[in-house]
């Protein structure tokens, strides 16, 4: 089983660079940012005692940075290795500067993992939610490096707890510990005669509730909503902006719209324009300018600014699943989305607790949004559903930093 697990690894490698050849920008990117990892790999001093985190993307590091922030605090003695899967996060985060060395993971094979672990001196390796690299918890597992798995999430339809899943959920024995994002997760495991965790949360919730905290301002966008009450589309798509136009048309005039879209190229702006009639975009922002609609062409601020959100569309819900509804709520934002959001606990639980809400199309959409406009008793129910949610849910660091201190004081 092994040999066709890592076959088919290789044979994803080599798709990938047929995909990079074929003109592909991210499967350039993977390819063109592998080049030469092993020269970074290589410059690290053996000497020195290394923690290695690994994440697929972006959304996972978020989810791996307040364990990253922690572990630099408490135990200053152990230099970083982070190491990313996908362009997505790697090129966002490359130079990112808690880390010692930041890097592409090398393909899932017997020897890529070894000639890693010959090359650093691991005192512990921690991977985020669903990593699983079969030959690399393998070779962690026979060197007695202790692995972690943080803000795991398991669901009964995986591969893992198929009939033909034995081999794969045999490697979660070779696993130190489990950090778990439910119970759900939790009783999985335990199913399966694991029972080497503990239910620690999503530590995502204690990385943007400490966002919230700084509260930082922007003068610029305070300007623009000036006595209004403001409504932001996060992470927007086509399929989602093209039912939020008439809305935006219509909306009551003691109301603005921040529309901040997922793709902010100049082709996909200029879209945007030419569906609104009373906009401006953010980088020319004018003050005198008392428009409708502000769209944001600028990245890294989104989850900043839902501190000025009455409440929130969170986009990609027509698409493949929506964005992180966890910055929107910890500043007591009620959340709209479209049908595809099953797979995100926080939102399943929140459309059940009536702190966000489903919606299939653009009639439903504006009846959402009107009833939060027009209905303050329904507008504060859904806040306060949303604050008690996230004071609930924080603090899975501290518990994760509780079990990972036995390993490396």
């Amino acid at each position: 089983m092994r040999l066709f697990y890592t076959f088919t690894v290789l044979c994803y490698g080599v798709l990938i660079q047929f995909a990079a050849f074929l003109g592909n920008q991210k499967a350039k990117l993977w390819v063109e940012g592998r080049k030469g990892q092993w020269y970074k790999l290589k410059s690290a001093n053996p000497e020195d005692k290394w923690i290695w985190m690994h994440v697929s993307s972006l959304g996972e590091f978020e989810q791996g940075l307040p364990i990253i922030e922690a572990l630099k605090r408490d135990y200053p003695q152990y230099k970083l290795l982070l190491t990313f899967f996908s362009p997505s996060g790697y090129e966002v985060k490359k130079d990112f500067p808690l880390a010692d060395i930041v890097a592409y993971m090398p393909l899932d094979t017997l020897k890529n993992a070894r000639h890693l672990t010959k090359r650093f001196n691991f005192k512990a390796v921690i991977f985020v939610k669903y990593e699983f690299w079969f030959n690399y918890i393998k070779v962690l597992k026979d060197k007695h490096i202790p692995l972690f798995y943080v803000s795991t999430v398991l669901r009964p339809n995986q591969y893992f707890f198929r009939p033909w899943g034995r081999w794969f959920r045999n490697h979660f024995r070779k696993v130190k510990f489990f950090f778990t994002q439910n119970n759900e997760t939790a009783k999985l495991l335990s199913k399966i005669g694991i029972e080497n965790f503990t239910v620690a949360g999503d530590t995502r919730f204690d990385r943007v509730y400490e966002i919230a905290r700084q509260a930082q301002r922007f003068p610029d966008i305070e300007q623009f909503i000036g006595n209004r009450k403001c409504i932001i589309a996060g992470s927007s798509w086509p399929s989602d902006e093209k039912i939020l136009y008439n809305f935006i048309e219509n909306m009551p005039s003691d109301y603005c719209f921040i529309m901040v879209p997922h793709d902010i190229s100049n082709s996909h702006v200029k879209q945007i324009e030419s569906h609104l009639k009373d906009y401006q975009l953010y980088t020319d922002f004018d003050p005198n300018n008392q428009c409708k609609t502000l769209v944001i062409n600028k990245i890294g601020i989104l989850s900043k600014i839902y501190r000025y959100a009455r409440f929130a569309y969170i986009g990609a819900g027509f698409y493949d699943g929506i964005h992180n509804i966890q910055e929107a709520i910890v500043f007591d934002v009620p959340v709209v989305f479209g049908p595809k959001y099953h797979e995100f606990e926080e939102a399943v639980d929140l459309v059940k607790l009536k702190g966000a809400f489903v919606i299939n199309n653009q009639q439903e959409l504006e009846n959402v949004f009107y009833r939060l406009i027009n209905d303050d008793n329904y507008y504060e129910k859904a806040s306060k559903i949303c604050h008690d949610y996230v004071a609930r849910k924080i603090g899975a660091t501290d518990k994760t930093m509780r079990v990972l201190e036995g390993f490396l004081s």
